[in-house]
């Protein structure tokens, strides 16, 4: 095989690229060696300490490819200048940079949000602290993937020629556009600051029961922009952030997951009330959903025909208390049904005979009676 032409290239682009092209080479496989060399001791280093090996694990990735661009653009800094296309792969390499950087930061701050969550998991029975701790995370963390990427743009914006003109001539014309720019950035910016009002002030908690436009549910994910709440038959309603901020609503975990429920029941005023408040505390003592705080009859309504019982039970979270009352009311039903059925409502109707000459107001011989209505 013929040689000789690499001898004839002397200083030539070809031979300068061929260089480069074998230290980008080198330089590449250089960063790897020495990206998982380090990853192992800094995993030695810091065994038992969750964020440090966390943050090993989930920015990786992100941590090589910016090792790996960092010794290609000190290869192309040292390049000779007949380098052929050595502008333009610099320019590039440069935007890949800042674009793994800013992965690099994303996945830092990824990491950060994943230990917190292990140190706090709230799948447990009391989960009102880990619930804030898990809301306050998620949120902080969406935002902050927000001002990182946004930095991120910026940056590559600045490399590009022309863009401080472009952004000197952005602020010269600031006047109209500016308006525009805020009307038609209001509902992102709106529910940006109000995501960090939630994550502060908390009025609403990851898995918190709330009571929604007239719906029950559960907060299921807190986004950037929105909550996921999981109505009880499956169902999924997206609110914005915003509309938590300007609307009331109803949440039944804001301070305690614990609840009282009540059960009514329309009874007739021949209804023994004693011997129904001590079979109802009796039933709720055999009851596992109770959690023994409340457990309370009264009498709250008389009407015309009937009057009204209210039983007054405690549990330790809205799903159990609807169980509980459920199970209270059918058992109830059942006692009075079978012990007191003349206590059930019913309609007082009195029929008298047409011609029974006792009865008041009766008829006889087409004529009422004396006396009669």
């Amino acid at each position: 095989m013929d040689l000789d032409f690499l001898y004839n290239m002397n200083e030539g682009p070809l031979r300068s690229g061929l260089i480069v092209l074998g230290a980008a080479v080198v330089a590449a496989v250089v960063a790897v060696i020495i990206h998982r060399v380090g990853i192992m001791l800094i995993r030695r280093i810091a065994r038992g300490h969750l964020f440090t090996t966390t943050a090993t694990e989930v920015a990786y990735n992100a941590s090589r490819l910016c090792l790996i661009l960092f010794l290609l653009r000190l290869v192309l800094t040292g390049a000779p200048d007949n380098t052929p296309g050595l502008t333009s792969v610099s320019y590039l390499t440069s935007v890949a940079l800042i674009l793994a950087l800013t992965w690099f930061l994303i996945r830092c701050v990824k990491s950060v949000s994943v230990a917190v969550i292990k140190l706090n998991p709230y799948d447990v029975a009391d989960n009102l602290k880990a619930r804030r701790i898990l809301t306050q995370t998620r949120v902080l963390s969406r935002s902050a993937y927000f001002i990182i990427a946004l930095l991120g743009l910026s940056f590559v914006l600045l490399t590009l020629p022309g863009a401080r003109q472009f952004g000197a001539s952005l602020l010269a014309s600031a006047g109209v556009a500016g308006i525009v720019a805020g009307i038609a950035a209001k509902p992102v910016l709106g529910n940006f600051f109000a995501g960090l009002q939630i994550a502060f002030s908390q009025p609403i908690r990851i898995d918190d029961v709330l009571i929604v436009k007239g719906e029950w549910g559960r907060v299921e994910e807190i986004t950037g922009t929105f909550v996921v709440i999981r109505i009880w038959d499956e169902r999924r309603m997206i609110v914005p952030l915003q509309w938590f901020i300007e609307n009331p609503f109803e949440n039944w975990t804001h301070t305690s997951a614990t609840i009282l429920g009540t059960v009514f029941l329309w009874m007739d005023f021949s209804v023994p009330t004693q011997q129904v408040r001590a079979e109802f505390e009796r039933v709720c003592k055999t009851l596992p959903l109770w959690d023994k705080r409340v457990c309370v009859m009264h009498v709250t309504d008389a009407g015309e025909r009937n009057m009204q019982i209210r039983l007054l039970v405690s549990a330790a979270d809205s799903g159990s208390a609807f169980e509980l009352r459920c199970q209270i009311r059918e058992h109830m039903i059942a006692f009075i049904a079978k012990n007191h059925p003349h206590a059930l409502p019913r309609l007082r109707a009195e029929v008298q005979a047409r011609n029974d000459p006792d009865a008041p107001g009766a008829i006889i011989d087409g004529s009422p009676k004396e006396g009669g209505g």
